[in-house]
């Protein structure tokens, strides 16, 4: 028995020296201007990003609300599911930065009055510092964004608003933003801008809402970007997600549009995320 056992261990031997591992830091910083606060981030390395000179592609991964940077780290386990699927070759190396979207006011925009410049940190400030001080492959080609819940909205808008940016879009279980001007108001007083003008509310649904911007963009700057959108068939959700679907098929935009068994929960999102890095891949690797 115990000739077999040491057998055994020496078989799994090359294996478990074969497998490499990341290295996630949950508590960057940067200060930003814009917002005139200090901002902090998450990121994960890949296994050989200290003894390569390599640059790599990048996934932004945002957390949904309630959550901050820790979220993918702590109860998505970022770490592990990301070394797996690198290690069995089923993701390219890659880093992931996970930004913090719930100090000062909680989301991923600009708020209805403009008095809240999320979404300008993000692509003035953030990206920049970030994908300056990592070695980073700034191109289009080898960027992606994803991320659930409030992040899923994140992603879609991140994505319909700068389609130059991003080669693929992964929204998981997204918020979808108001699915008509008359839902705009819940949206405002959600965010304390119940006062914000007729003007303003209107402009933040043109601009805000993933559905009307399908409806109104060219349909091949929405081409542009590599589509997964990922929603569970009991997830409160699941009417923008669907909406958006129809939208898209409706303009014959090309995406993945995948309804598992679940709800909103980490459960569901833990299972996602393998198939969003080996979605993203396909991109970095060039399909």
């Amino acid at each position: 028995m115990l000739k077999c056992y040491l057998l055994s261990l020496l078989t799994l031997i090359p294996f478990l020296l074969l497998a490499q591992h990341g290295k996630v830091f949950d508590n960057l910083s940067m200060q930003s201007d814009i917002l005139g606060s200090e901002r902090k981030f998450a990121l994960y390395l890949p296994p050989d990003y200290e003894s390569s000179e390599r640059s790599y592609p990048v996934l932004y991964l945002l957390h949904g609300g309630g959550d901050d940077q820790t979220g993918w780290v702590q109860f998505g386990e970022v770490l592990h599911i990301a070394d797996k699927a690198i290690n069995e070759g089923k993701a390219t190396p890659m880093i992931i930065v996970m930004p913090d979207a719930n100090s000062g006011q909680r989301g991923y925009f600009n708020s209805i009055q403009g008095d809240w410049r999320y979404e300008d940190f993000f692509f003035e400030e953030f990206m920049p510092y970030v994908e300056s001080t990592y070695r980073i492959k700034g191109d289009k080609r080898y960027r992606a964004v994803a991320g659930l819940s409030m992040g899923g909205g994140g992603s879609f808008m991140y994505a319909l608003h700068h389609p130059e940016l991003f080669s693929s879009a992964c929204p998981l279980s997204a918020s979808t933003g108001p699915l008509t001007v008359e839902d705009v108001d819940r949206y405002a007083e959600r965010m304390g801008a119940g006062n914000a003008s007729k003007a303003q509310k209107q402009k933040y649904y043109e601009t805000h809402s993933a559905l009307a911007l399908v409806e109104s963009m060219p349909a091949e700057e929405i081409k542009s970007v590599r589509w997964y959108i990922d929603c569970g068939d009991d997830d409160f959700l699941y009417e923008g997600n669907s909406l958006i679907h129809i939208a898209m098929r409706k303009k014959e935009i090309p995406h993945e549009f995948r309804i598992r068994d679940g709800g909103h929960s980490w459960t569901y999102w833990r299972e996602a995320l393998p198939n969003v890095l080996s979605f993203v891949s396909d991109a970095f690797h060039q399909y």
